[in-house]
């Protein structure tokens, strides 16, 4: 048996441990994890940094950096986080509806731990952490693989939650890292059926796809997001101005960041200079279609594949579009389903907007970096799911749940 599926196997036996285990043990447990993360904060902190100067002897972009970069804040955020997620309802058991059939039988739906979760992601650490806190607190066992780029982060923060688990008396193996990081392992997890009860790959497009195409357990696809802000006619061109810097610039290596800019022609004009001279302030590359490039002379020429490409760094295509139609129909052509913003006064172009625009999070004058679990309350999350299948958007401790049937008789045959 390979490593793997040694390590599958612990996870589905410590599944059936976790599964029952009570709302207090599991807060206990989490409440032990944030604290055994600042208590090894050193630890984490030397092994971070050797991740950090390995990516920058590969030419890691300044973006990707960031989002693989720890420092005492960061971690103290992540202790943070989970002891949010123990203020959180704890949706196992929850009986969301009863009703009673003809024949006395009454049939009940109640919401259970998935079981075994496993999880392919990149290089954030924070992920490891966040995967762990919800998927404990939701009564599932989880197998993480993070990439190479993060490996010693991501083994020294294991580490650490699991002397929490362990203290708190729930299995070890509720938690478990796979330190393999070679393209072989990885598939193996892609079909690794008999132990995994569903994957969820956490990245940019290429994992995502490469999951996707190659797993044989059933996947919650997340994350790609070529995420669009339209700024409309008679839009309020300060607040337009606020939301893209924030959006495109304050972490472009996010799947939540801004990656195209839409204006309407009869705004064009006027907001164009501007708004590019405050993105290359802020040392962002600005790519712009033909009617960009009239009004703004020095702005490079945005090719036919820049309109589907997530940057994830410093770099924003622009394009005029002639009103919210055109918008909404490029959008909907090479948008990822992620997150997208209109900027507006138009009552009519709002709900047009929200009503038609196809993805998981609409907004109306405002930043798309809100499509966070945090910031819609739900605690931290475990991905931005862009599919429409079981669950779409934030992933919070709901949608690692499933559903299973109860029901009560007293003695009906059929």
């Amino acid at each position: 048996m390979s490593e793997l599926s040694l390590k599958g196997e612990r996870s589905k036996e410590a599944s059936y441990i976790l599964m029952n285990a009570t709302t207090t043990q599991k807060n206990d447990a989490l409440i032990k994890m944030g604290e055994k993360l600042i208590e090894h904060k050193n630890n984490i902190l030397n092994e971070n940094k050797k991740d950090l100067e390995n990516a920058i002897l590969k030419g890691t972009s300044k973006a990707m950096l960031d989002r693989l970069s720890l420092d005492e804040k960061r971690l103290e955020d992540m202790a943070d986080g989970l002891r949010q997620i123990v203020k959180l309802a704890d949706p196992i058991g929850e009986v969301t509806s009863m009703w009673k059939r003809p024949n006395g039988l009454q049939i009940g739906k109640q919401k259970v731990p998935m079981g075994v979760i496993g999880i392919i992601y990149e290089a954030r650490p924070n992920v490891t952490c966040d995967a762990a806190g919800l998927c404990l607190k939701a009564g599932n066992t989880v197998i993480l693989r993070g990439g190479s780029e993060a490996i010693n982060s991501n083994v020294a923060i294991v580490k650490a939650l699991c002397e929490g688990i362990k203290e708190s008396g729930l299995p070890e193996a509720s938690l478990q890292l796979v330190e393999d990081t070679s393209r072989e392992v990885a598939n193996e997890m892609m079909r690794l059926n008999e132990y995994i009860d569903v994957l969820i790959p956490r990245g940019g497009a290429g994992l995502i796809q490469a999951v996707v195409k190659n797993a044989t357990v059933p996947v919650i696809e997340t994350g790609v997001g070529n995420c669009h802000v339209y700024v409309d006619a008679g839009a309020d061109l300060e607040m337009a101005k606020n939301i893209v810097i924030n959006a495109k610039t304050s972490r472009p290596a996010v799947c939540n960041a801004e990656e195209k800019l839409l204006v309407n022609k009869n705004v064009a004009e006027e907001f164009l200079p501007t708004i590019i001279s405050a993105l290359r302030e802020k040392g962002v590359e600005v790519r712009g279609d033909e009617e960009v490039l009239n009004i703004v002379k020095d702005v490079n020429e945005a090719s036919g594949e820049d309109w589907g490409k997530e940057y994830l760094d410093f770099i924003i295509s622009i394009k005029v579009v002639a009103n919210v139609d055109e918008a909404i129909s490029h959008i909907n052509k090479y948008g990822t389903g992620h997150s997208e913003a209109i900027i507006t006064k138009s009552y009519d172009n709002s709900q047009k907007f929200l009503q038609r625009v196809d993805a998981a999070a609409v907004y109306v004058n405002a930043s798309t970096r809100f499509t966070d679990g945090c910031e819609f309350g739900f605690g931290a999350e475990i991905g931005i799911s862009t599919q429409k299948l079981h669950a779409r958007g934030p992933m919070g401790l709901n949608e690692l749940t499933t559903t299973k049937y109860i029901i009560y008789g007293n003695g009906q045959v059929r």
